[in-house]
C-alpha cells in the first residue's frame, strides 16, 4: 500500500475509545443475552491461540544460535540511526538527590561513597561513618544508620540463612568499613505511596553481629541460601563472612574465612598475601547456578561453587582471555593489549539461552565475551544448565562481540535530524555526520535480558555517556515482512524498522546477532548501575518466548529499565519497545501528515504491526512506557492517535486469499484461506494477553491441604482488563474484519474464491471473538470464586469433580466441556451455601449472570430458584402456601430439567418426598427422563428391543435412572399410606403425567406387576399396558397378563393366540401347565365370535389345529405319565423322560422317540388312535404284544381269558371304532382264536361278550363273526371252527335280542334287524351240527322270540 488511506466516515462516526476503569467497571455490570455454548467453535479458535505461543517462541532465535553461526566466532552488526525517535533507550526521568542529603554530600572534607539497592529500593549514600537510605520511589523519604564509627566503603542487601533470625527479617544489609563488616536485619513490606504507586517501607533490626577486619572489604555478594562472599580491597582475597545464630566451643558467631590462603590459614594474622597481579576486583554471584565468579586485576576469571559449611570448590580459572579473543577476532582495532581490560561480569539467567550461554564479560572499550559451558557447549539445554551441587561445568570463550564503529556523538542525536519525507515520494535517508564516537573508558556496566548498558565518562566536565545496546528483532527474527533488509544493507545509512531477517532461507541457517546501538549524555559521573526489579512472571506450561522477544510480552509486561546512580541524582532508562516506535510515527502521521514511516514500518512486519495497532486503539495497561500501572489502570492514547491506528489496522490487514490445491491426476481440489493482516493481528494480540493463564492449572496446593488459585488476583484482573478493551474496541467497530465496499464488486466477477476466503476469515474472527467473551467471564468466574474462598468450595465437591478440577487449565475451563462440567459444580457448591446460610439466590444468581453469563445460564439461574422455593416450603407452615411454592418450584425444575444431573434429581426427589408431594416426585424424574435424552434415542433404543453394544444404551440408561426414581417415591408413598397390597393415589398421576412414554409406562407395569399388583392393573386398563406386555423379551407373566387381558377386552381369538404362544413358548413351563394353556386357548377360540373382524374361515382353522396340538399334548402328558417312574433313572433314559416335561414334542417324536424305545403298546395305541394313522404293519404286531403280554405261560385258560379280558376291554372302551388303534376284525380273530385253543375250557360266547364289554355294538360284532364263518379261512375252514364261531353268533344273537327287549334299552326295538335275524339263524340251524345241542336251542329260541315279539 503506497500510503494510508484517509479515514473513512464509518470511522469517523465511531465513539471515541474510553479512558479506564470506570467504562470497565460500567460494561462489567451489563447482562448478558444467554448464549449457547459452540465448544467446536471455542476449542478451534483456541487452536489459533496455541499455534500463535509457538510462533511466539520461534520467531526470535536463542542468543546461542545467533553467536555460534558458522564462521561466526566474532560479530559486530549494529544498527545505528541520526534521528533519536528510533533509539533503543530513552531517558526517561532524573530523580535528584534530596536537598538536605545534596548540600551534606557537598561538603568538604568527608569522605562519601554511594550505590544502588534495588532489591529495597534504596539508593545507599555513606558520608563518613554515617548511612543514609534514600527511597527513590518516594524521592525525598531517607533512612539513616549512625551506630557505628568507622567510615562506610560499602553496602550490600544478602538474603539470610535460614533459622538464624526472626522470621520477620527477610534480609540482611552488610555494612563494610575499613576495619570491620558489620550485619543490620532488615523487614520489608509493600506499601501503596503517593498517586497509588506501592513502595517499600523498611525496618533495620540491630543484630550483634560484627567481626573486624585488618583488610576493607568490597563486593560482597550474596547465594541463595544465604552465605556471603566478598573479596579485599587492598589484597584482592576472597573472602567468606560467616555467622551462626550463638558461639559454639569451635566457631565464633561471625568470623571472615580466606577462601584465597585457605581456611585454617585465614584464622591467624596475614603474614602473606596473593601477589598484587592476581587481586580478585570484583565477585559475581550466580543464585540460580549455585556458583560464583571472580574477576581479577589480570582479566582472569575463576568459577566457584560454595560446597561444605566455609569451604568452596574451584571450578576453573579462565585466562590469557586477551590471546582467546584476538583468535576469534584477528586484526580487530578494538583488540589491543592497552584496552584490554574487564570491567565487570554479567551473568544470564538459565531460561535466557537454552544453548547455554552462561556468562558475559566487557572491556573497557565495549568488547564483549560470551562464555558458555567448554564440553559441547552449544547442545546443553536449559535443564543442563540450572545447577544443582555439583553440576557446575568449566566455562569456554565461545563469541567475541565487538563495540560499535559507527556510534554517533550525543550531539549528533536530535529530532532536527530526522528523515525528511513527502507524501507521494520515498526519498533517501540523509547522510551520517563525521563524527563518529569511539567508546575507551567504560567504568561500569548493566546487563537485562539482552540489553546492555555502559557508562564511561563524557567529553564535557559533569556528564556522562552511556553506551545502549539491544537486538535488533527485525534482523534476526522471522516476522514476515514484505520486504525483508538484506545484511549486505547494514551499514551506518540503514534505516531498518522491524521485519524479518534474511537470515533462515534455509532449513539450517541462523542470523547473526544484530542490535541497535546509542550513546546518551545523562548529567553527573556514575557510581552504580542496575536494573529496575520487575515481578518474576511465574513459569507457564505455554510455550514461552525467549526474553529477547518483546513483542511477545510487550503488552503484557512492564517495559525493561535501568537506573543508572551519578552525583547528580538516579537517571531512569527506558527500553524502548517496537510499540513505542509505532505509537511515535503514528504520532507523525496525524501531526505531520507524513506517512511514509508508517509504510516502512508495515513493509517490515505486517502481522506484528496489525497486532500492535490493535493494542493501541484498543487500550492496554501497559501502553504506558514510563512507570508500569502498578492498580492495573487502562492506558489509552488520544482518541485522534487511536482513529489513525484503527484506520491503519483495517488498512494494513488487506484481504484474505484463497488457495487452491488440485490432486494430480484428478479433477478433485481442496481449498485454504490464507487470513488477512486483520485476522492474524487480532489473534496475536489476543495471544499474547492470556498466554500467562492459558495453558496452566487452575488451582495449585495451598495450605491446611486445600487447594488453590493458581493466579494472583492482580493477573487477572490485569489480563482481564486488556481482553474488555480489546473486546469493547471489537464490539464498537464490528466492519473491522469485512471487506470494504468497493471491494464487493471485485469479488462478483471473480470466480468466488476471494467469497470463501472472506467466509473463512469471518468464521474465524467470530471463533476468536466467541473465545475472547468466554475468557473474560472465565477470568470473572475465577475471581468470583476466590471471593468464597475457592480451595473450600472444591473440598465440598465429589471426589471425582476435585479430581477433574485439579487437573484442569484454564484452558479447559474455557473451551472444554468437563470445564462446563466443573463450572456447574463449583457454582452449586456456592449455591448451596448461600440456601444453607438462608440467603436468598437472587443476588447471587443476578452476580454470576452479570460477570459470567457463560458460567450460570438462565437455566442455572432457573434451578438456583426452584430450590430456593423448596427451601422455602420448608420452612413454611401454612399447607396452601407450602403448596404453593412446591408448585413453582416444580414448574422451574421442570423448566430447567436439561441443566439437571442425575444426583441432584434424586436430592430434589427425596425432598419432594418428605414435604409429601407427590406430583414432584413424580412428573419431576419423568420430566427429566425426557430432558436427558432429548433426541429420543434412549427410547430408540428401547423400541429396537435394547440391542447389544449400542452407543444409544447411555440414553436408555439415563432415563431408565429417572423411572427408578419415580417408583421409589411411589413406593414411598404406598408406606406412607400404608397402602401396600393396592395401588398407590400416586400411581394414575404417573399415567396422566403428559412425560409419560411407553418405556416410562412399561417400567411402572413391570414394578406393579412384581408387587403382585397384576389384577389391579388389569382391572384399569391403563394406556400402553398392551404394548407393554407384547414387547420383548416376552416373559410368562407378562404373557399371562396379556391373554387375560384380551379376554376382558373382548378379544378371545386373541386371548386363544397368546395362549398357545405360552404353551409353546421355550421356557421352563411344566407340560401340564402347558397342556391347560391350551386347554384354555381352545376354550377361547370357540368363543370368538362369527361376524367379528370377518376372520371366520381364519378362526375355524386356527381351532382345528389348536385342538390338534391339545390332543398332542394330552398323549403326551400320558407318555409322561407313563414313564414317570423311570424319571430317576440313569443315564440318558431319564434325562428323556425329564425333558417331556418341559416342551411340547410332535406326535412323530412321542413314537419314534418314547413309545418305541420305552415299548409303550399302549402308547403306541394312543398316539395311533390320536394320529389317526392307519397301518396294518403298524398296529397288528402291536395287539399282539398286547396278547402276548397277557397270556402268562403256565396258567390256566381261564385265568389267561381273564388277563386278555383286563388288557383288551379298557382299550376297546378308548378307542373303538378306530380303526387305527382298535382293528376289530384282527381284535375279534385274536380272540376266537383264543377261544378255539382253549374251547373247552371257555364258555360258548366268550368271545362276542368279550367285544362287547369293549363297547362293540353287537350288529358290529355280528358282522366280524359271520364273515370268520363264512370265510373257510383257517382256522374256520373246518368243522369245528365254524361251530364254535356258530356258537358264539347264537350267544351274541340271544344277548342281543334281551337287550333289546328290555326296558330302556341302549339298543331301540326299532332298528332290530328281526329279518335279517331270522333269515340268518335259518341259515345257521340248517348247518349246525348235530352235536351242538345247546347251540341248537339257543337259535329255535330266537326264532321263537322273534315271532313272539316282533
Amino acid at each position: 500500500m503506497a500510503a494510508l488511506l484517509p479515514l473513512s466516515t464509518s470511522y469517523r462516526q465511531q465513539q471515541n475509545i474510553g479512558s479506564s476503569s470506570s467504562i470497565f467497571r460500567q460494561n462489567q455490570t451489563q447482562p448478558r443475552p444467554p448464549s449457547v455454548l459452540d465448544l467446536q467453535g471455542l476449542q478451534s479458535a483456541s487452536r489459533v491461540l496455541h499455534d500463535q505461543f509457538i510462533k511466539d517462541a520461534q520467531i526470535i532465535p536463542d542468543i546461542g544460535d545467533m553467536l555460534t553461526t558458522p564462521g561466526g566466532q566474532s560479530s559486530a552488526l549494529y544498527s545505528v540511526f541520526p534521528d533519536d525517535y528510533r533509539a533503543p533507550f530513552q531517558k526517561r526521568r532524573l530523580v535528584g538527590i534530596p536537598e538536605a542529603l545534596f548540600q551534606y554530600y557537598n561538603t568538604t572534607n568527608v569522605t562519601s561513597h554511594m550505590g544502588l539497592i534495588p532489591e529495597i529500593e534504596r539508593v545507599w549514600i555513606s558520608i563518613d561513618h554515617k548511612l543514609f537510605l534514600w527511597d527513590y520511589i518516594e524521592g525525598q523519604d531517607i533512612s539513616s544508620f549512625v551506630d557505628q564509627p568507622d567510615v562506610i566503603t560499602h553496602v550490600a542487601v544478602v538474603k539470610p540463612r535460614v533459622g538464624v533470625f526472626v522470621d520477620e527479617i527477610t534480609s540482611v544489609m552488610v555494612i563494610c568499613t575499613p576495619v570491620s563488616v558489620l550485619l543490620i536485619g532488615l523487614s520489608t513490606s509493600t506499601v501503596l505511596g503517593t498517586n497509588n504507586r506501592s513502595r517499600k517501607e523498611i525496618k533495620m533490626y540491630a543484630t550483634d553481629m560484627m567481626v573486624s577486619t585488618d583488610i576493607e572489604m568490597t563486593s560482597v555478594v550474596g547465594m541463595s541460601d544465604g552465605r556471603i562472599f566478598m573479596c579485599g580491597s587492598q589484597d584482592g582475597c576472597l573472602y567468606e563472612l560467616h555467622y551462626q545464630q550463638s558461639e559454639s566451643w569451635f566457631s565464633k558467631r561471625v568470623l571472615i574465612v580466606n577462601h584465597s590462603v585457605g581456611s585454617v590459614q585465614s584464622l591467624f594474622p596475614r603474614f602473606t598475601s596473593p601477589k598484587s597481579e592476581d587481586r580478585i576486583v570484583a565477585v559475581v554471584s550466580d543464585q540460580k547456578r549455585n556458583c560464583f565468579y571472580t574477576l581479577s586485576a589480570r582479566n582472569s576469571i575463576s568459577i566457584y561453587q560454595p560446597s561444605s559449611e566455609k569451604a568452596v570448590h574451584h571450578i576453573q580459572t579462565l585466562s590469557n582471555l586477551y590471546k582467546s579473543a584476538q583468535e576469534k577476532a584477528p586484526g580487530s582495532p578494538a583488540l589491543t593489549p592497552s584496552n584490554f581490560q574487564i570491567i565487570a561480569l554479567h551473568v544470564l539467567d538459565p531460561g535466557e539461552s537454552r544453548t547455554g550461554v552462561q556468562l558475559i564479560a566487557i572491556t573497557m572499550n565495549g568488547v564483549r565475551l560470551y562464555f558458555s559451558p567448554s564440553t559441547s557447549a552449544y547442545s546443553f539445554s536449559y535443564a543442563q544448565s540450572q545447577s544443582a551441587a555439583g553440576s557446575v561445568r568449566p566455562l569456554q570463550l565461545i563469541h567475541v562481540r565487538l563495540p560499535p564503529p559507527n556510534l554517533l556523538h550525543p550531539d549528533e542525536q536530535s529530532s532536527p535530524h530526522r528523515p525528511i519525507y513527502n507524501n507521494t515520494t520515498r526519498s533517501s535517508p540523509p547522510q551520517l555526520p563525521s563524527r563518529p564516537f569511539i567508546v575507551s573508558g567504560l567504568e561500569n556496566s548493566c546487563y537485562l535480558d539482552g540489553l546492555m548498558v555502559s557508562a564511561q565518562p563524557g567529553d564535557t566536565d559533569g556528564t556522562d555517556f552511556l553506551l545502549c545496546t539491544a537486538p535488533d528483532l527485525t534482523r534476526i527474527g522471522s516476522l514476515g515482512q514484505v520486504n525483508p533488509p538484506s545484511q549486505q544493507q547494514l551499514g551506518p545509512s540503514q534505516q531498518p524498522a522491524y521485519g524479518p531477517s534474511s537470515y533462515g532461507t534455509g532449513p539450517n541457517q541462523r542470523p547473526p546477532l544484530t542490535e541497535y546501538a546509542t550513546l546518551l549524555a545523562i548529567p553527573g559521573r556514575t557510581w552504580a548501575m542496575a536494573t529496575v526489579p520487575r515481578e518474576s512472571a511465574s513459569a507457564s506450561v505455554a510455550p514461552l518466548p525467549p526474553v529477547t522477544n518483546e513483542l511477545a510480552t510487550q503488552f503484557s509486561e512492564p517495559s525493561r529499565q535501568f537506573m543508572i546512580l551519578t552525583n547528580v541524582g538516579l537517571t531512569f532508562l527506558i527500553k524502548r519497545r517496537a510499540l513505542d516506535y509505532l505509537k511515535a510515527v503514528i504520532e507523525e502521521v496525524q501531526t505531520e501528515g507524513v506517512v511514509q514511516p508508517i509504510i516502512e514500518f508495515r513493509d517490515r512486519q505486517v502481522y506484528q504491526t496489525c497486532a500492535m495497532l490493535l493494542g493501541l486503539a484498543s487500550g492496554n495497561t501497559f501502553l504506558d512506557a514510563g512507570e508500569p500501572s502498578t492498580s492495573g489502570t487502562l492506558c489509552t492514547i488520544s482518541p485522534d492517535i487511536a482513529n489513525v491506528a484503527k484506520q491503519a489496522f483495517y488498512d494494513f490487514g488487506e484481504r484474505p486469499i484463497w488457495t487452491e490445491r488440485v490432486t494430480y491426476g484428478t479433477s478433485d481440489s481442496t481449498g485454504s484461506a490464507i487470513f488477512s493482516g486483520r485476522r492474524e493481528g487480532f489473534a496475536m494480540y489476543f495471544a499474547r494477553l492470556v498466554r500467562r493463564l492459558w495453558k496452566d492449572k487452575l488451582t495449585k496446593p495451598g495450605p491446611l491441604s486445600l487447594q488453590q488459585s493458581n493466579f494472583e488476583d492482580n493477573l487477572l484482573v490485569t489480563v482481564q482488563k486488556n481482553l474488555f478493551a480489546l473486546k469493547e474496541f471489537l464490539d464498537k467497530n464490528p466492519h473491522l474484519f469485512h471487506s470494504a465496499p468497493g471491494e464487493h464488486t471485485v469479488s462478483r466477477t471473480s470466480s468466488g474464491n476471494e467469497q470463501e476466503a472472506w467466509k473463512a476469515e469471518q468464521n474465524s474472527v467470530s471463533q476468536l471473538q466467541a473465545l475472547l467473551s468466554r475468557t473474560i467471564e472465565a477470568i470473572s468466574f475465577i475471581l468470583l470464586l476466590n471471593d468464597y474462598r475457592l480451595g473450600e468450595l472444591i473440598a465440598q465437591c465429589e471426589p471425582d469433580t476435585q479430581k477433574l478440577i485439579t487437573s484442569m487449565s484454564f484452558e479447559d475451563l474455557v473451551t472444554m466441556q468437563n470445564g462446563v462440567t466443573a463450572a456447574r459444580a463449583l457454582v452449586n457448591v456456592v449455591i448451596d451455601q448461600q440456601i444453607g446460610q438462608q440467603i436468598s439466590v437472587d443476588t447471587i444468581s443476578e452476580v454470576l449472570q452479570q460477570r459470567c453469563g457463560s458460567f450460570c445460564s438462565t437455566d442455572d439461574v432457573m434451578l438456583y430458584k426452584a430450590r430456593e422455593s423448596v427451601r422455602k416450603a420448608m420452612e413454611s407452615r401454612n399447607p396452601s402456601e407450602r403448596h404453593n411454592w412446591l408448585g413453582e418450584s416444580l414448574r422451574l425444575f421442570t423448566k430447567g430439567a436439561r441443566m439437571l444431573d442425575f444426583d441432584k434429581i434424586r436430592e430434589v426427589c427425596g425432598e419432594y418426598q418428605q414435604l409429601g408431594y407427590s406430583k414432584g416426585a413424580v412428573e419431576l424424574p419423568l420430566s427429566c427422563a425426557q430432558a436427558l435424552d432429548p433426541d429420543n434415542l434412549g427410547l430408540e433404543y428401547w423400541y429396537a428391543a435394547c440391542p447389544p453394544n449400542d452407543a444409544r444404551m447411555e440414553y436408555c440408561d439415563k432415563r431408565l435412572k429417572c423411572y427408578d426414581l419415580v417408583l421409589h417415591s411411589l413406593s414411598v408413598f404406598e408406606e406412607q399410606a400404608s397402602q401396600s397390597a393396592s395401588l398407590s393415589a400416586a400411581m394414575p398421576m404417573t399415567l396422566r403425567s403428559p412425560a409419560r412414554t411407553r418405556c416410562s409406562t412399561s417400567t411402572l407395569y413391570d414394578w406393579l406387576i412384581n408387587r403382585g399388583l397384576a389384577d389391579e392393573l388389569l382391572a384399569m386398563r391403563p394406556p400402553f399396558l398392551e404394548a407393554h406386555l407384547k414387547r420383548e423379551p416376552i416373559t410368562v407373566p407378562k404373557y399371562q397378563l396379556l391373554w387375560q387381558f384380551y379376554v376382558k377386552d373382548g378379544q378371545p381369538l386373541r386371548a386363544a393366540e397368546i395362549l398357545t404362544v405360552l404353551a409353546e413358548s421355550d421356557t421352563d413351563l411344566p407340560l401340564d401347565m402347558r397342556l391347560e394353556y391350551l386347554t384354555l386357548a381352545v376354550g377361547n377360540a370357540k368363543s370368538h365370535p362369527v361376524t367379528i373382524g370377518g376372520r371366520h374361515e381364519t378362526a375355524i382353522s386356527f381351532l382345528t389345529n389348536l385342538e390338534e396340538k391339545l390332543d398332542v399334548a394330552q398323549v403326551q402328558l400320558e407318555v409322561y405319565n407313563a414313564l414317570l417312574p423311570h424319571m430317576n433313572d440313569p443315564g440318558e433314559a431319564g434325562e428323556k423322560i425329564k425333558y417331556l416335561n418341559k416342551t411340547l414334542l410332535t406326535m412323530s417324536e412321542l413314537y419314534q422317540v418314547y413309545a418305541e424305545p420305552f415299548d409303550l403298546p399302549v402308547m403306541k395305541l394312543l398316539i395311533l388312535h390320536v394320529s389317526d394313522h392307519h397301518d396294518e404293519h403298524v398296529v397288528r404286531p402291536i395287539w399282539d404284544r398286547i396278547f402276548d403280554d397277557a397270556i402268562e405261560k403256565g396258567a390256566d385258560a381261564q385265568t389267561n381269558a381273564d388277563h386278555i379280558i383286563a388288557s383288551v376291554v379298557p382299550l376297546g372302551k378308548r378307542f373303538y371304532p378306530s380303526e387305527s388303534a382298535f382293528p376289530l376284525k384282527y381284535i375279534a380273530s385274536l380272540l376266537v382264536k383264543f377261544a378255539l385253543k382253549n374251547r373247552n375250557q371257555l364258555p360258548n360266547g366268550w368271545t362276542p361278550r368279550v367285544l362287547v364289554q369293549c363297547g362293540v355294538p353287537h350288529a358290529d360284532i355280528w358282522d366280524v363273526l359271520h364273515e370268520m364263518y363264512e370265510s373257510q379261512i383257517p382256522p374256520f375252514n373246518t368243522q369245528s371252527g365254524v361251530q364254535v364261531v356258530s356258537s358264539d353268533i347264537s350267544i351274541l344273537l340271544n344277548d342281543w335280542l334281551e337287550e333289546a327287549k328290555r326296558p330302556q334299552s341302549s339298543v331301540p326295538r326299532g332298528e332290530f334287524p328281526v329279518g335279517r335275524i331270522d333269515l340268518a339263524v335259518g341259515q345257521y340251524l340248517a348247518e349246525l351240527g348235530a352235536n351242538q345241542a345247546e347251540t341248537k336251542a339257543i337259535y329255535e329260541g330266537i326264532k321263537r322270540q322273534l315271532r313272539r315279539n316282533w
